[in-house]
């Protein structure tokens, strides 16, 4: 078998068991579907077996298919682990880094990819973005090296470290009746229409923990998958929202939306990098690792600093009020 087995073929029962068929692994490997159904075969004759069959769910890999493919994903990511580490022997910090990502940490992520890979001309960026569910399942099938989120899971093992704040806060259109109270309280929320992102995120499962805290019921109006979904509600005053300060920065500065006066207003969290306790990290998600380490706080509060300017003009419309818009923490 191996000595007609070739990594191209390899490659294509990996993306095939990934992805669950062969059109969607065509389009992943920026091939034609004949030419994955053609590795395909070839590598059946190799092994002497059929490792897939057609159902009426589409393709799915036999029992011989299923045991080809774990080792094939084994045997592919071993090669790159060793083309990153000669490389690195090199001198030279080379290979894909392959990173996950919350959907709120896009906002967030963008800058500091830039200044890691200043510099570094043979890194290249894989980045995939999703909601914590698919954050870590992309981590268990090794689909990415390193998660960035709110907090790390409780069921898969995995070793993290925080590496910079992230600050949420509880946002309203400038309009909203609620950000002319001089004496705003989270119980005077409890009636309004609340625009939370959906349940087991973290934003979410933060302004929970706030309402709890405070002897309240936390009954959201809305739960929504997309920042952008709620930000835009918001700004046309149909509710108040609780989301990270990173997804709000252009519509702070166009006056779009503003922080809600409450005291403690907006919260801090952590941000994590984390990977697989077992598994093997190339060196240049190790060097990330660590970039995000020595500089992501940093970055932050220089990505930060435009709310600044924000809050003074939203302190300055409201110069009548004793109690004006909290500044973001820092």
């Amino acid at each position: 078998m191996y000595k007609t087995t070739t990594f191209r073929q390899l490659t294509a029962i990996d993306a095939v068991a990934r992805l669950g068929g062969v059109s969607r692994a065509a389009q992943a490997l920026h091939l034609t579907q004949p030419t994955v159904s053609l590795q395909l075969r070839l590598l059946e004759e190799a092994a002497g077996a059929a490792l897939v069959q057609r159902s009426g769910r589409g393709l799915l890999l036999t029992p011989a298919g299923e045991v080809v493919a774990g080792y094939a994903s084994q045997i592919l990511e071993l090669w790159r682990h060793a083309s990153d580490e000669v490389a690195s022997l090199k001198g030279q910090l080379a290979g894909t880094l392959r990173v996950g990502a919350l959907i709120t940490a896009e906002y967030l992520l963008p800058p500091l990819l830039v200044a890691f890979n200043t510099g570094r001309p043979g890194v290249k960026v894989k980045l995939s973005v999703g909601n914590r569910e698919e954050v870590v399942r992309m981590l268990t099938r090794h689909e990415i090296d390193i998660a960035i989120m709110g907090k790390p899971p409780g069921d898969v093992r995995t070793e993290s470290r925080a590496f910079a704040k992230h600050p949420m806060a509880f946002i309203a259109s400038p309009h909203h009746p609620l950000m002319a109270r001089r004496d705003l309280a989270l119980r005077d929320l409890s009636g309004e229409n609340i625009l939370v992102r959906e349940h087991g995120s973290g934003a979410h499962n933060t302004a929970e923990r706030l309402f709890k805290e405070a002897g309240l019921r936390f009954s959201p109006g809305s739960e929504l998958s997309s920042n952008e979904a709620i930000k835009q509600m918001v700004a046309a005053g149909l509710g108040i929202g609780f989301l990270s300060l990173h997804a709000c920065a252009l519509e702070f500065q166009a006056g779009l939306i503003g922080l809600l006066p409450l005291p403690g207003n907006p919260v801090e969290h952590d941000w994590y990098v984390l990977h697989l306790s077992t598994a093997r990290l190339p060196p240049v998600a190790s060097a990330f690792q660590d970039f995000l380490a020595d500089h992501g706080q940093a970055e932050i509060r220089r990505q930060l600093r435009a709310f600044d300017a924000v809050v003074d003009r939203l302190r300055a419309k409201g110069a009548r009020r004793p109690r004006a818009n909290a500044r973001p923490a820092k």
